[in-house]
């Protein structure tokens, strides 16, 4: 308890901390002028008690020390969530104003929160909550009602704040129903998972088609006949299409060459002509062996391509 001498009434009064979790955050407290002598206390008014009350706290808090003070270049600011303006002044100060009333949302309602000089004693029940009507002009209705003798100022800044945040949740809801952007972080250590992934199963595909392929040979070798291959029908199945189809082209090849061989024309000559024929051979051969021999560069042989073609079995 701290006493101070006061000239109010030329009598006595005790300053003592009150308890408020706010103002106690704020590192004044919230303060309270009480006489301490009964007798003189009840010839005073409540109401100018709770206003020198108010005067005290912001005396406190301007000169001394608040945690929910900012300091800017352009000015002071309040952190505190009952502040309705969010200024850092006598009229905004929630903790200086034993008469107070402020605006706030919660999971989407508004809510109207007053405080009156009545209760400040009390902390738990200092502020009362009322729901305002998410029509328009039921909830100004309710304000005007609640606050029908409070400050003009006050209730101008109730009104503004209320609309602010009723523009603020309609926006959120229209955001909510729009179309929007949603951004996904890339993994980067699942991208080379899967990089490694797809080439460790290329590495087992070109292994297969070499197994494939070899079992397949010895299949056509006949080396394997003693000896049994769990090969997949699939790709048996494949090999023996791929084979049905060059046969198809080789008997193709065949029968083309069979009708040119059948369009040739067949000359007929006589036995004289052919004895003359063999005469003047034989005498060209043997005027170029009379000559001397010269040398003649061979041309290399050129290899023809052989296609080998695999009889089917009966």
């Amino acid at each position: 308890m701290v006493e101070l001498t006061a000239q109010f009434f030329s009598t006595r009064f005790k300053l003592y901390n009150s308890g408020d979790p706010e103002a106690g955050a704020a590192g004044c407290g919230e303060v309270g002028i009480f006489p301490s002598h009964p007798a003189e206390g009840s010839l005073l008014d409540l109401h100018g008690f709770i206003m020198n009350n108010d005067d005290v706290i912001w005396q406190i808090i301007n000169r001394a020390f608040c945690s929910f003070v900012v300091k800017t270049k352009t000015g002071k600011f309040c952190r505190n969530d009952n502040n309705v303006t969010g200024l850092c002044n006598r009229h905004s100060c929630p903790l200086a104003n034993s008469q107070y009333a402020t605006v706030k949302e919660k999971d989407g309602i508004i809510y109207l929160f007053l405080k009156e000089p009545e209760r400040v004693p009390y902390p738990g029940k200092q502020w009362e909550r009322v729901k305002l009507s998410r029509n328009k002009k039921q909830a100004l209705e309710q304000i005007n009602r609640h606050m029908i003798y409070w400050d003009k100022w006050i209730i101008s800044r109730v009104k503004q704040r209320f609309f602010r945040i009723r523009d603020n949740l309609k926006n959120m809801r229209r955001l909510a129903l729009s179309r929007q952007k949603k951004l996904e972080p890339v993994n980067r250590k699942l991208e080379r998972r899967e990089a490694r992934r797809e080439k460790k199963a290329l590495r087992v595909a070109r292994v297969e088609r070499t197994v494939e392929q070899k079992l397949l040979e010895r299949l056509r070798a006949s080396t394997s006949s003693k000896e049994i291959y769990n090969i997949d029908q699939s790709a048996f199945e494949k090999a023996l299409e791929t084979e049905e189809i060059t046969d198809d082209e080789f008997e193709v090849e065949s029968e083309e060459e069979e009708m040119m061989e059948d369009d040739e024309e067949v000359v007929y000559t006589s036995a004289s002509e052919e004895e003359e024929e063999i005469e003047d051979l034989v005498q060209e051969e043997e005027e170029e062996e009379e000559q001397e021999p010269a040398l003649v560069l061979a041309e290399p042989i050129k290899r023809r391509k052989i296609k080998i073609q695999y009889e089917k079995g009966d």
